[in-house]
C-alpha cells in the first residue's frame, strides 16, 4: 500500500522503507544516500481491539512542512517531531515524525494520502 520494501522478522514489528525522489546536495555534493531519501514506517503488534502503535518518518523540503503537517493532522495523526539533520544542505530539509494507535491498514492509507503530494 505504501510502496517500498517491507521487512518482517519474527517479532512484533513490521518495518517498511521506501526511497523518495529528493534531489539534494550536502556540502555542495549531490547525495543519493538513504539517510537523506528514506521514508520509514513501522507497525507493531495488534492489541485486542485490532489497533497497533504505528509510526512514520520522512524528509521534506522546508517549504512542504506545513502542508504535510496539515495533511496528517486532518486525518487524526499526531505529528511528534520536526527537526533537521544536516548543515549546508540545499534545498533545506526537515525530518518529520508522526504516530498513531490504530488499525495499521487505516494508518497506512491515511499516511499514503498525506504524503502523496511529495511524489
Amino acid at each position: 500500500m505504501l510502496g517500498g520494501e517491507s521487512e518482517i522478522e519474527s517479532g512484533p514489528v513490521c518495518f517498511v522503507m521506501r526511497l523518495t525522489n529528493l534531489r539534494e546536495t550536502i556540502l555542495g555534493r549531490r547525495t543519493l544516500s538513504p539517510l537523506v531519501r528514506a521514508q520509514m514506517f513501522s507497525f507493531e503488534s495488534l492489541d485486542k481491539s485490532g489497533r497497533a502503535l504505528c509510526l512514520g518518518e520522512t524528509a521534506v523540503h522546508q517549504n512542504q512542512v506545513n502542508r504535510l503537517i496539515s495533511n496528517l493532522r486532518k486525518r487524526g495523526i499526531k505529528v511528534t517531531a520536526l527537526h533537521n539533520h544536516w548543515l549546508k544542505e540545499n534545498p533545506r530539509l526537515m525530518y518529520m515524525h508522526w504516530e498513531a494507535i490504530e488499525n495499521p491498514i487505516v494508518f497506512a492509507r491515511k499516511t499514503k494520502e498525506s504524503i502523496a503530494f511529495l511524489g
